[in-house]
């Protein structure tokens, strides 16, 4: 239940980056000893990897901080060929970066081993990340397959020897790129991956961090075939995903004043400043610096009073750089002036839900002017709806954790009460949400 508020301040520290969670644990674990990972995401999705790791035969045991919000895993790892052949299926629940970085990871295994995930999971495409890894001369099998076959899980992978490949990704994907590059690991020479724009580089990051040999020319990444990784002790930063959400209520609440600590701030991630910035929002690095290859920073944001945001359009190579940051962004339309306009992300009917009928289906139940497209959508600003607020209102995130805090952010500012439904759905990528939430309102 959402009560409308009068501002949001004080002092909060998001929790670690889900993405760069995923990637470390991987690597950890094809490393020689024992790694360290600190502020590791306490997501659901995160514990999955682990969990899969765990069945891999690899030591993971996390240490959960005082106040629970962030945690400490150590992870042991016995080289590239440290890995055994699970007993069981690996399960990676809801998530889809589990689930793509471990099939590259696991294609040049030398057991075989099948990976499935949860309803949601089974509905997303694999095709994607199987070709690729079937031109290095991988055996996967996934349901669906045969002629015109879709390629989704349960994936079936006979661990096999891999060559080295050059591969033009067809979309910008950085879990494809990943998983080329985990699965370059195991190939017998020099593997490179061209992007079509530049999409986050945690993974390139990380490996540079345990000892891969890496070259980088702007949009082509190269990784060594063998590399010897060794283990290292790394701090994850805040999950600037996860901050845009109280980036969002502070701007939206005038009189808000909120600093957010430790925020992840690598280049390929924070694009959704720049907007935000762009369309009128108050936001100040209080503080930058470099901790294991990625930049980290303190955020000041300050509430915008009414008609201060103006609204813009979000497209082409843009879309790649804001996917996750998408949905906060069109929750956010109604408070602006003109609106925003978001094409060319048909990716995001591809996610844990049709995030653009999901969105456009809630907001319009809040009262929002929405106009929807194939590849995205148009909501608009204050200026087409005369001024009006949005309007309390039962909403369905359909079990998408992304969609359910964005309508919770969009919720804050409007007249009425609000029901979000299925609202424990936000655990998958930040458990705490509503509790953190709480604790910055003021009404």
């Amino acid at each position: 239940m959402i009560q409308p508020a009068r501002l949001v301040t004080g002092g909060l520290a998001v929790p670690g980056d889900k993405s760069i969670s995923h990637r470390l644990a991987i690597l950890a674990a094809l490393a020689e000893g024992a790694s360290e990972i600190v502020n590791y995401s306490p997501a659901a999705d995160c514990e999955s990897t682990l969990g899969c790791l765990r069945r891999l035969g690899v030591k993971a045991d996390a240490e959960e901080a005082a106040q629970g919000a962030s945690r400490t895993v150590r992870i042991r790892g016995g080289g590239l060929d440290g890995w055994k052949k699970p007993s069981r299926v690996l399960d990676a629940g809801n998530s889809g970066t589990t689930m793509r970085l471990l099939t590259g990871a696991l294609a040049g295994q030398s057991f075989n081993s099948k990976l499935t995930g949860d309803d949601s999971l089974r509905r997303r495409p694999m095709r994607r990340v199987i070709a690729p890894l079937e031109q290095m001369g991988a055996r996967i099998r996934a349901a669906g397959d045969g002629p015109g076959g879709g390629g989704y899980a349960p994936l079936e992978i006979t661990g096999t020897p891999l060559g080295p490949i050059e591969y033009a990704l067809p979309m910008a994907s950085a879990q494809v790129k990943s998983a080329i590059l985990l699965a370059g690991m195991f190939a017998s020479g020099a593997t490179t991956v061209v992007e079509p724009v530049r999409t986050r580089d945690h993974t390139e990051i990380a490996l540079a961090q345990f000892g891969a040999t890496l070259r980088r020319d702007h949009l082509r990444i190269e990784i060594g075939g063998r590399p010897r990784l060794e283990a290292r002790q790394i701090a994850v930063p805040g999950d600037l995903s996860s901050a845009v959400f109280f980036l969002a209520a502070a701007s939206i609440l005038p009189g808000s004043k909120l600093l957010l600590l430790g925020v992840g701030m690598n280049p390929t991630r924070s694009a959704v400043l720049d907007f935000l910035v762009q369309i009128g929002a108050s936001i100040r690095v209080a503080r930058l610096e470099e901790r294991s290859g990625e930049l980290v920073g303190d955020l000041e944001v300050a509430g915008q009073d009414a008609g201060r945001l103006r609204g813009g359009k979000i497209g082409g190579a843009d879309v790649a750089r804001l996917i996750d940051e998408l949905p906060m962004l069109a929750a956010l339309a109604p408070y602006t002036e003109q609106g925003i306009e978001i094409r060319e992300a048909q990716e995001l009917r591809l996610k844990e839900s049709d995030r653009i009928t999901v969105l456009a289906e809630n907001l319009r139940r809040m009262g929002a002017r929405v106009k929807e497209y194939p590849d995205g959508m148009r909501v608009g600003g204050r200026a087409e709806a005369d001024g009006a607020r949005l309007r309390g209102a039962e909403v369905d995130p359909q079990g998408d954790h992304r969609m359910a805090m964005a309508l919770a952010i969009a919720a804050l500012g409007a007249e009425g009460e609000s029901t979000i439904r299925g609202a424990e759905c936000v655990t998958v990528s930040y458990p705490k949400f509503f509790e953190d939430l709480e604790a910055v309102l003021q009404r």
